[in-house]
């Protein structure tokens, strides 16, 4: 995790934007427009790691927030394994930089110096005047706004964080993470699962505050299940311990193999269990849904298949994934979510042959082929399996450039139709012969 610190109005959301790839965060000329902290997931050379945006820290100012923004900026320096301390050439060393630099001199974490709006070769030699704020060598000028610099960087911040292994260290047992939002029964699944009063459960939402992991080790099954915090919206996380519970929810998501995600019944799928789905398959995690408190709800003999049809709407289109209908304070059907936890799993680690692949994929694109775009016939050749944590698939063709997004999803389809990759994310690549 990298946290990206400093003082209002030194493009700490510029460069956020452009390590997440997409325009997230708002920018703005005018100071201190970030208040809450935005988290997304960046990408580089194979590595993966979460990135956090804070607001700008401020002392002494009339901004009301400002003393929740440093209450944010010292959390995510605590979660962050990797800290960006942001500073601009323009304005030089002010005491806002110098007061951060004191707090980061105490952490004994890596901190890189990002000096930003260096776009011409004058400005390269102003940025050796913060080599004074004591921080170490692990200084880079880049401009956030085009670009500039930011591939060196991205390759010292790899060097920087805990290598793959390390992280992947003890996890050889399929973990399997229980998200949702608060007060929607996680807890009382896992204590149903466990059989034992193993987490504390009350009515109030947000009784549980760590992600908690527990060997779980019966009826032929053995994994490792973890207990979340409920994820609200980001408006309404108002306490410290709350901002780290999230930040811990997010994480065993990251770590975890499959999630199960638990929706309340009475309430169906809102809007903030979609941001959960989506933060899921963002990660390329595998899936099950869990409709808890299905006691709750008046039935007849249709119900079930049309609150179904009503989730497959909403999170279209990847809805090949188990739904289960379950109660856990009656103890209906809470073997059936391990059941479809354990086949998801077995489903993520599927390895496919590439003669069988050929023998069964080619006849399929030969009957419907890609269509041809200005007068240019497209072939696909050849398909290959990658050696992937998650499900990859490189489609070998004459013109990459020209297959469609529908025409890849009319690939997936016809993946799952013959294998069985159900509640899990496919990649698709398309690359050239």
């Amino acid at each position: 995790m990298i946290a990206i610190v400093g003082r209002p109005n030194v493009g700490k959301s510029t460069l956020f934007n452009r390590l997440v790839g997409m325009r997230q965060a708002i920018v703005d000329e005018t100071a201190g427009v970030t208040r809450d902290r935005h988290y997304g997931t960046s990408d580089w050379n194979g590595r993966s790691f979460s990135v956090i945006d804070t607001g700008g820290y401020a002392r002494n100012t009339d901004d009301v927030f400002e003393e929740e923004i440093r209450k944010q900026v010292h959390l995510a320096i605590d979660e962050a394994d990797v800290i960006l301390f942001m500073v601009d050439v323009g304005s030089g060393i002010t005491d806002f930089d110098q007061m951060i630099a004191d707090i980061l001199r105490r952490q004994k974490k890596p901190v890189i110096t990002v000096v930003n709006k260096v776009d011409t070769s004058d400005r390269m030699y102003d940025s050796h005047q913060f080599h004074a704020l004591g921080l170490g060598g692990n200084l880079f000028c880049i401009s956030s706004a085009q670009g500039h610099g930011t591939g060196d960087l991205m390759d010292r911040i790899i060097e920087l964080l805990p290598p793959a292994a390390e992280i992947r260290e003890g996890l050889s047992i399929p973990h399997i993470a229980i998200v949702g939002k608060p007060n929607v029964g996680k807890s009382s699944l896992t204590n149903a699962l466990l059989g034992e009063e193993r987490h504390i459960v009350t009515p109030v939402a947000g009784t549980t505050r760590d992600a908690i992991t527990t060997r779980y080790n019966k009826f032929g099954h053995d994994f490792m299940l973890i207990d979340t915090a409920g994820l609200r919206k980001k408006g309404k996380v108002h306490e410290d311990l709350e901002f780290y519970s999230v930040m811990r929810a997010v994480r065993a998501i990251e770590y975890a193999d499959v999630c199960i995600l638990m929706l309340d019944a009475s309430l169906g799928v809102e809007s903030q269990d979609m941001s959960i789905f989506n933060l899921i398959i963002r990660n390329k995690k595998g899936c099950v849904l869990v409709v808890n408190k299905w006691d709750t709800v008046v039935k007849d003999s249709h119900t079930m298949k049309a609150y179904q049809q009503t989730i497959i709407k909403r999170i279209a289109p990847f809805t090949d994934l188990p739904i289960i209908f379950t109660s856990v304070t009656e103890k209906q059907r809470i073997l059936e979510v391990l059941n479809a936890a354990a086949k998801v799993c077995e489903n993520r680690n599927r390895k496919i042959s590439t003669s069988k692949l050929n023998d069964i994929m080619l006849p399929e694109i030969e009957q419907y082929p890609p269509p041809a775009i200005k007068g240019k016939y497209i072939r696909i050749k050849y398909i290959t399996q990658l050696p992937t944590p998650v499900p990859s698939f490189a489609f070998f063709c004459n013109l990459p450039q020209y297959i469609r997004e529908d025409y890849k999803r009319f690939l997936e389809n016809k993946l799952r139709s013959h294998f069985d990759f159900t509640g899990c994310p496919i990649q698709i690549f398309i690359r050239q012969k």
